[in-house]
């Protein structure tokens, strides 16, 4: 990961914390598949009474964001690394849960059918109707609207073709788009 180590309120970081910054954030790179087009940004302030790191990693789907005080930039850097670390790991997880509940959709059907009691071959299908309003804009925008609202898909307008389709999560963690003809 690329990481950039800037100063505020007349500090200036040296080698000695650049080095630090660079060493501390490098062990996140293991959650990134592309840690090296990846950029963190590293914010150094210094207060009368106290210091503050400010770290921003900006992804293709999320913006990582913290800022710490601390007595020292180290003690302020390590956490404001550690803080990033758990938001990272807390997406991971937000991720996974969902991709678990989506394998397995039969069992998931299974209880959502309505069986009569009396050993019919009937079943009462329930469903939800709902109406949303499609909105046109590009794949990107798609995808950042499907993670914020923590669906699996988004219905949108194309805003090149011009045409409803639909970005989703895959089985594998990457998007698809379907798009209508």
């Amino acid at each position: 990961m690329k990481v950039i180590v800037r100063g505020k309120n007349k500090f200036e970081p040296g080698v000695k914390i650049t080095d630090y910054a660079s060493e501390k954030i490098a062990k996140l790179d293991q959650y990134f598949r592309n840690a090296s087009e990846i950029e963190a940004s590293v914010l150094c302030k210094a207060y009368s009474d106290h210091k503050t790191v400010e770290i921003t990693i900006p992804t293709k789907n999320i913006i990582l964001r913290a800022e710490v005080n601390g007595e020292t930039i180290y003690e302020a850097l390590d956490g404001a690394v550690d803080r990033i670390e758990s938001q990272i790991k807390r997406h991971k997880n937000k991720l996974a849960k969902a991709i678990k509940h989506r394998e397995g959709v039969s069992g998931h059907y299974q209880n959502e059918l309505n069986v009569k009691e009396d050993n019919e071959d009937e079943v009462t299908k329930l469903f939800k109707e709902k109406k949303i309003e499609v909105s046109e804009m590009d794949r990107e925008d798609a995808i950042t609207q499907m993670e914020m609202l923590g669906h699996d898909f988004f219905l949108f307008i194309d805003s090149k073709t011009h045409k409803p389709s639909v970005v989703y999560l895959r089985n594998d963690g990457n998007y698809g788009v379907i798009e209508a003809k």
